[in-house]
């Protein structure tokens, strides 16, 4: 079979749809600014984001049982429903506790979304036989949730440049979240797994499933692989949107645009700069399966880039501190690029040590292992931030990590010999 041999027909350009409209979160490159506009402090904020990503470590184990049980296009429906509620809330909160609400439903959205469109993905490559194409299917559908995202930044930075208020960027984003909606009903239903036309008893499917879960993670390998690929993507959540404020000492630097309104000139500047990133994201991500073979084996990339992703980060804190901001910013950008290379191929390396009968409660799994990572991570750099500020914040943390990082490498086969 050819590296990229997988059919570009109607249910991968809904895939691609579902990445595109997903990713039209308009308030995604402004959410530290309102934040930090409604006058809390790093350390609040970073207790909004632990919330939130405990709350989904709570609920993806369930979300998980519910779509391989009941049936995936419904779960996907409830995650849209949580996630338009949130977006409602956000645009009417004033204080931390209305804002800590919002935060509650959003995290019920993610919850309930993350492992259940993987799975529906995995499973279709699996119906069609073209499970050898992971890395290159989901890194091309994955591409257009980072196209999506470049034009949402654009987006976003008009709305804010006009209206002069982070607030409307919520709102808008209901639309292209009312299209998913409508999407994913139109899914095909078989792709809702292979327990949803079952006869048993909606406790003999849960009991079935958390018995083959069980049995998933009863392995310490398996531990590893997700705690290795989890913790990158759990320090991405957790520091991506400091780059925000990081812009926002940038553009207040420059010596332009000195006509407008500070808050008009971050949006101007953010907006370009998310821009740029996510296309360039997007490239990374398309290329994954590319990239990936040019290694004998997964683990040396994945290990390979998360030690480097996580020193740009430790770097970039160095010289935010300095005051070095253009270089901060650009090391920063780094650690988007890094993930959205590296996630298609962590998701194929874990997924192929995964049961296949529990896919989706499996991958949420992985998302939850993500969710207590960002949780830990987020809510000490918030700590840090506030105490000692963001560039030593991040400086201090991303140490922390690069040497967990390197704790929890994945084995190579040469590793595996020398033992």
């Amino acid at each position: 079979m050819a590296k990229t041999g997988f059919e570009r027909n109607l249910q991968y350009a809904k895939f691609s749809a579902y990445g595109f409209l997903k990713n039209l979160r308009f308030y995604e490159p402004f959410m530290m600014l309102v934040f930090l506009d409604k006058g809390l402090s790093y350390l609040e904020i970073g207790t909004l984001y632990a919330v939130r990503e405990i709350l989904i470590n709570i609920t993806e184990i369930p979300s998980g049982v519910f779509a391989d049980s009941l049936g995936r296009r419904l779960t996907m429906v409830f995650s849209f429903l949580a996630y338009i509620f949130s977006f409602i809330v956000f645009f009417v909160a004033q204080d931390f506790g209305i804002l800590l609400m919002a935060m509650v439903l959003y995290a019920f959205g993610d919850a309930f979304r993350t492992g259940t469109h993987k799975a529906m993905i995995f499973d279709y490559l699996r119906m069609r036989g073209w499970e050898d194409q992971k890395t290159h299917y989901y890194g091309n559908t994955r591409a257009w949730s980072q196209r999506g995202a470049a034009l949402s930044a654009l987006i976003a930075a008009f709305l804010v440049f006009y209206n002069g208020s982070y607030a409307p960027i919520f709102l808008f984003t209901i639309i292209p979240y009312v299209l998913n909606l409508l999407l994913i009903v139109s899914y095909p239903k078989d792709l809702d797994g292979p327990r949803h036309t079952s006869d048993k008893r909606i406790r003999d499917e849960f009991a079935a499933v958390l018995q083959s879960l069980a049995k998933t993670m009863k392995s310490w390998s398996m531990v590893r692989t997700i705690s290795s690929q989890a913790l990158f993507s759990g320090y991405y959540k957790a520091f991506k949107d400091y780059l925000q404020p990081i812009l926002q000492t940038f553009a207040l630097s420059l010596p332009i645009l000195l006509a407008y309104e500070d808050q008009e000139r971050t949006a101007l500047i953010v907006g370009i700069v998310y821009s740029i990133l996510y296309a360039t994201t997007a490239i990374a991500s398309s290329n994954s399966g590319k990239f990936s073979e040019r290694f004998n084996q997964l683990a040396s990339p994945l290990n390979i880039t998360l030690v480097v992703g996580i020193s740009l980060g430790l770097v970039s804190g160095l010289l935010l501190h300095l005051t070095y901001a253009t270089l901060a910013v650009v090391l920063y950008l780094g650690i988007y690029i890094l993930e959205n290379l590296r996630k298609p191929m962590s998701i194929h390396y874990v997924s192929d040590q995964m049961d296949q009968a529990s896919l989706a409660s499996a991958l949420s799994v992985e998302s939850q292992a993500e969710s207590l990572f960002a949780a830990g991570i987020a809510l000490l750099l918030g700590w840090m931030s506030t105490l000692f500020g963001v560039g030593l914040g991040i400086l201090v943390v991303s140490g922390i990590c690069l040497l967990l990082g390197l704790v929890l490498r994945l084995p190579t086969q040469e590793n595996r010999q020398r033992r």
